[in-house]
């Protein structure tokens, strides 16, 4: 979120691009018949338009050097798949949340338990998490399932939330009560771009959806927990 490297992109390839491709040629080396990678949802894009989500048909449209360092190490793992029948399987997952969850969510975490007043009330988006305990299910079942070799997986919690809606829930599970109020969306992002923080704004009032569609009917596989029962499960770790 704060990049502080001169070449961020340089940064990110060092470790998301060479890395990887490195890891990945000793494990074809050594005989290892699968490859997961964690990518990041950021390939497909930043935001989605009202009712339409992303796929992993779409085409990438990384927008930063780190959605950039994923999509060249989608590109190198496919090289190496071809290049040594090493099954690959990429995951894209959305905001990921759980106990130790760090950045944007963790300061909206500590602003809805802290009960600060917060001016999205009016806020009517709708976006994609998963939930830690769903990311790992998930991860597991591209380690096994026959049907996952060579693919691409978007995946999810299932369950779409809007921002006032994500604040009730991450309240309930905290047990204390949000503190909501309405202001016009114009005047948010007027905010945004004055103060420096638009592209937080945007990713509190923003649409970002994905279509989860070909896990479940792929794999097989729906997140094992709900929102609600997974924010209750961060609480009861510790502190997010």
């Amino acid at each position: 979120m704060k990049d502080e490297a001169s070449d961020p992109l340089m940064a990110f390839r060092a470790i998301n691009v060479d890395a990887t491709l490195n890891l990945a040629a000793q494990a074809a080396s050594a005989g290892v018949r699968r490859f997961v990678f964690l990518s990041s949802v950021k390939v497909n894009g930043e935001a989605t338009a009202v009712g339409r989500p992303f796929t992993e048909r779409d085409t990438p449209s990384p927008h930063d050097p780190y959605a950039q360092s994923k999509w060249e190490a989608e590109q190198g793992l496919r090289q190496i798949a071809a290049n040594t029948g090493m099954e690959v399987v990429i995951i894209r997952p959305p905001l990921v949340y759980g106990p130790g969850v760090k950045a944007n969510f963790a300061a909206l975490v500590r602003a809805v338990v802290r009960g600060w007043p917060l001016p999205l009330g009016a806020v009517n988006n709708l976006r994609s998490l998963v939930a830690l305990d769903n990311l790992v299910d998930f991860t597991m079942t591209c380690a096994t399932h026959p049907a996952a070799a060579n693919q691409t997986f978007l995946v999810s919690d299932g369950h779409d939330l809007s921002t006032p809606d994500l604040i009730r829930a991450i309240a309930r599970a905290a047990g204390v009560r949000p503190h909501l109020f309405p202001v016009p969306l114009s005047a948010l992002q007027f905010f945004g771009r004055v103060s420096g923080k638009g592209a937080a704004v945007e990713r509190l009032c923003g649409n970002l959806q994905l279509d989860t569609s070909k896990a479940r009917e792929l794999l097989g596989w729906v997140a094992p927990v709900g929102v609600d029962e997974a924010l209750r499960r961060s609480f009861a770790r510790g502190p997010i």
